[in-house]
């Protein structure tokens, strides 16, 4: 049986880890010792380290045949050439690279934000990346580090997820809070997909992945984001959110808010549905928003 290494034990890897136990020996990387117990119980090996302390995964060398790569970059700021870099990805293949081999695969979960602004086009996984933030410059820096890894051997696939949701992950809080959004004709697209079908799309990549290759790890949706959050609104019985005109928001929000609403693309998702034979279970926001709504009344 092969071993897998889980790296980034947050809601995705909580997701996935079913889906693995019976097909790998799997490994989870915690950063906090508390964590052991809970990720031993669910059927994984923890293993304790720290992406931000390099010499707490000299255990990592030759230790799994596959990886999971699901951390996000540090916000290290730029280096004093201006470049953004994720040290926590270099440092994990730095500490790979010490082994006496290779693992076989690398699965890691990107960002769509490498694509940049688009203008509400439609684009697939040829486009280039064009990132504009400092968060989406740091993926596309994972992204580099890995591919050359490719190149010796290990098959690297990349997954780009947009906005990922699922019932305890909803702009529930935004909206009591009446954070408004972009009227419609300044507003712009937002693309999606559930936890749960994240997850199932990882274990896709697991089989079916190509080396180098990357995935629009997509829904079938085409939305704007106010539509969204109106979307969640009139299914929760809550307000929908005021809407402001570009200049309005520019002058009203903060600066991490208004990121968001800069950028415009609408993904399109052949790639995972022809070479993963991915059938989505949440095709649609609004069939997720719908489960989400059911979900939280059983809960209660």
């Amino acid at each position: 049986m092969q071993k897998l290494l889980i790296v980034g034990c947050g809601d995705i890897a909580r997701r996935i880890l079913p889906r693995l136990l019976g097909h790998y020996r799997v490994f989870a990387l915690v950063r906090d010792p508390e964590q052991r117990a809970i990720w031993r119980e669910r059927g994984a090996r923890p293993l304790v380290a720290d992406l931000d302390r390099p010499t707490s995964l000299h255990r990592l060398a030759g230790l799994a045949d596959v990886i999971l790569h699901l951390a996000p970059p540090a916000s290290d700021g730029p280096t004093p050439f201006g470049e953004q870099r994720d040290s926590r990805t270099r440092r994990l293949l730095a500490a790979l690279a010490r082994g006496r081999s290779l693992p076989q695969r690398i699965v890691y979960i990107s960002t769509s934000g490498v694509y940049g602004d688009r203008a509400g086009a439609r684009i697939d996984e040829t486009c280039a990346p064009r990132p504009t933030t400092a968060r989406a410059c740091r993926r596309c820096d994972a992204e580099r580090q890995l591919r050359l890894l490719g190149q010796r051997g290990v098959v690297v696939t990349i997954l780009r997820a947009p906005g990922i949701y699922a019932a305890d992950r909803l702009p529930i809080e935004r909206l009591r809070r009446k954070t408004p959004a972009l009227r419609d004709e300044d507003d712009v697209y937002s693309n999606h997909i559930h936890a749960d079908d994240l997850a199932m799309l990882t274990c896709a990549a697991l089989r079916r992945g190509r080396s180098n290759r990357a995935y629009n790890a997509v829904d079938d949706s085409e939305i704007k984001m106010g539509g969204y959050f109106d979307l969640v609104a009139d299914r929760f019985g809550l307000p929908r959110a005021p809407r402001l005109s570009r200049h309005e928001a520019q002058q009203q929000l903060p600066p991490l808010q208004l990121s968001f609403m800069s950028e415009s693309r609408r993904l399109l998702n052949q790639r995972i549905k022809k070479e993963f034979k991915a059938k989505l279970r949440y095709p649609r926001v609004e069939d997720g928003i719908a489960a989400a709504w059911d979900e939280r009344n059983i809960s209660c």
